[in-house]
C-alpha cells in the first residue's frame, strides 16, 4: 500500500527549501550553546532598532521568538533546565543598557508595549544548528491577513542570516512550549539613566490641568514632575514655590495634593488634603499633610478637585 506524507506549508511554499539548502560535504561541527542564543537575540534586537526608529526615536521589537531543531530545543530543556530564563535575564538587562546609551544621547525611547515576551520553539524541518527569528513590536497581538511576518533564519550550513517576508500561516508548523514562555514587565525607570547634557530635560510624568475660569477657558496648564514628590497647591501658593504644581484657582486648596514616585515599584501614589478628589471615578480618602494615606495612582489617570478642576498625568 502506497501512502504520502502531507507536506508542510514550507515546503508547500518553496521556503523550506530555500532556507534549509543542503551542502555535500558538511560536516556537524558546531551546536547550539547558551551563549550562542544570548548573542543571537542581542544582535536580533540591535537590528530591530536600526530597522525601526527613525527621527530622535528609538524603537525596538518586544517580542522574541526563536526556533531551534527539536534536537537542540530538547538538549537545552533535558540537560540545562532554566537555562532559558537566565539567558532571558540576561539579555533584559543588556537591552536596557542599550537603550539607556540612546536616551544619554538625547534620542527618545519609545516602548510599543507594557512588557518583553520571550517564546523559545522548535520547527521539524529543522536540522541540529539551525536558527531563526520572528521579532514583533506587539507581544502576542494577531496579525493583519494582508501584513506579513519577517523571518531572520541561519541555517548551520552556511552560517549566513537570511531573511524573508512570509504569511502568518507560517506560525502554524512551529511547536510552541509553554516551558519556553516567559514574560517580562518593561520597566522605563532602567533607562533613565543619568544625562549628561543639561539640555536634555529628564522628567518622571507629565500633569496635566483643565480650569472652569474664565480666563483660563479653551487652555490647559501642564506641569512636568521632576522631583519624586511634588505638591498640587491653589492659588494661596506663592508662584516661586520648589516642586508645587500651582493651579490659580479657587477650587483648589492649598495644599490639596501630594503626589509620589516610587522608583523601586515604578508607580506614582497620591495623597489627598483638599476637601473632595477623585480618581478615576472614586473618591479619595482625605489625610493630614504630617500622615497622607497613599493611593496608587496610574498614568493615563483622571483626578478631580472638587468637582470642578481636572487635571491627566501622562507619561512623558
Amino acid at each position: 500500500m502506497h501512502t504520502t506524507t502531507k507536506p508542510t506549508f514550507w515546503q508547500r511554499t518553496g521556503v523550506h527549501n530555500w532556507f534549509l539548502k543542503k551542502e555535500t560535504g558538511i560536516t556537524e561541527t558546531s551546536f547550539m550553546t547558551p551563549d550562542l542564543v544570548y548573542k543571537y537575540i542581542i544582535e536580533k534586537f540591535q537590528e530591530s532598532v536600526t530597522e525601526l526608529s527613525f527621527a530622535d526615536r528609538i524603537i525596538f521589537y518586544h517580542e522574541y521568538i526563536i526556533c531551534f531543531s527539536p534536537p537542540d530545543y530538547n538538549k537545552f530543556m533535558d540537560n540545562n533546565r532554566g537555562i532559558f530564563s537566565l539567558i532571558i535575564k540576561e539579555s533584559v538587562k543588556a537591552f536596557y543598557g542599550i537603550l539607556k546609551e540612546h536616551r544619554q544621547k538625547g534620542k527618545k525611547v519609545t516602548a510599543s508595549a507594557n512588557k518583553w515576551v520571550f517564546r523559545f520553539v522548535s520547527h521539524p524541518d529543522y536540522e541540529k544548528g539551525d536558527k531563526s527569528f520572528i521579532g514583533k513590536l506587539l507581544p502576542g497581538t494577531v496579525q493583519q491577513k494582508e501584513e506579513n511576518l519577517r523571518v531572520t533564519f541561519i541555517p548551520r550550513q552556511t552560517g549566513i542570516a537570511q531573511t524573508l517576508d512570509i504569511a502568518d500561516e507560517i506560525l502554524n508548523d512551529f511547536t510552541f512550549y509553554s516551558d519556553g514562555y516567559y514574560e517580562i514587565p518593561w520597566n522605563e525607570s532602567l533607562v533613565l539613566g543619568d544625562v549628561n547634557d543639561a539640555k536634555i530635560p529628564r522628567y518622571l510624568a507629565r500633569l496635566e490641568a483643565t480650569l472652569p475660569d474664565k480666563q483660563y477657558a479653551g487652555k490647559k496648564l501642564e506641569y512636568l514632575i521632576k522631583a519624586e514628590t511634588i505638591i498640587v497647591a491653589g492659588i494661596d501658593e506663592k508662584p516661586e514655590q520648589h516642586s508645587v504644581f500651582r493651579i490659580p484657582s479657587e477650587w483648589v486648596s492649598t495644599p490639596h495634593l501630594s503626589i509620589r514616585y516610587d522608583k523601586n515599584t515604578d508607580k506614582f501614589f497620591l495623597a489627598s488634603f483638599g476637601e473632595k478628589t477623585i480618581v478615576n471615578e472614586n473618591e479619595v480618602t482625605n489625610s493630614i499633610v504630617d500622615a497622607p494615606t497613599w493611593t496608587e495612582l496610574p498614568l493615563n489617570s483622571r483626578i478631580v478637585l472638587n468637582g470642578i478642576v481636572s487635571i491627566n498625568i501622562f507619561k512623558v
